[in-house]
């Protein structure tokens, strides 16, 4: 009597499941497993998820780690390394899409929910105007400087210049710490 398989229709099911429950219902290294299959094309990719789990600690880990991190595990290639290095790129970006010029910022709780996805998996501290008409409206967002992990220098002549062409008449400067501590350095105050 022939044996059955039990991987067989295994991708057929996660994507159904997938579809009939969104991300809630996968574990990390099952949504990570879930993705590897736009890249591998053919075999299980559950190995080369736990792999990926193992080297880098965290999904949001895996999901940072630069191309050439990613090429050191077993089983990922080229397509596989690039596939994850662009989601946090295109997810922030599908993010600052979203925020339409018409937006209203009428606080700071609303210019940080308007400014968050301009940092979104941010490796390096970046500066960005936020440019407002009289009544607050937004007149658009420009990344002004990105520095290093540590330090990142702002001409004070390019805000001028910006928030002229914009033609604001309120900006807002936003800067990050990748390090995740919202503390001004003693190089942030001016």
């Amino acid at each position: 009597m022939k044996e059955k398989n039990i991987h067989a229709g295994h991708r057929q099911r996660m994507k159904e499941r997938f579809l009939a429950n969104g991300e809630r219902a996968f574990n990390d290294c099952q949504l990570l497993e879930l993705l590897l299959f736009y890249s591998v094309p053919r075999g299980d990719t559950n190995p080369l998820a736990h792999r990926l789990l193992n080297q880098f600690h965290s999904l949001s880990a895996v999901m940072e780690a630069s191309v050439e991190d990613l090429l050191t595990v077993d089983g990922v290639g080229e397509h596989t390394a690039l596939l994850i290095h662009l989601l946090p790129q295109f997810a922030r970006r599908y993010q600052q899409d979203r925020v339409k010029t018409d937006t209203m910022v009428n606080s700071t709780e609303d210019a940080g929910i308007l400014l968050a996805p301009y940092f979104y998996g941010a490796r390096n501290e970046m500066v960005y105007l936020l440019s407002l008409d009289a009544k607050g409206r937004v007149l658009g967002c420009d990344l002004l400087g990105e520095g290093s992990a540590t330090f990142c220098t702002l001409d004070i002549r390019l805000v001028t210049e910006t928030a002229l062409r914009r033609r604001a008449r309120s900006v807002l400067l936003a800067h990050c710490h990748v390090s995740g501590l919202a503390v001004p350095s003693p190089e942030d105050r001016i």
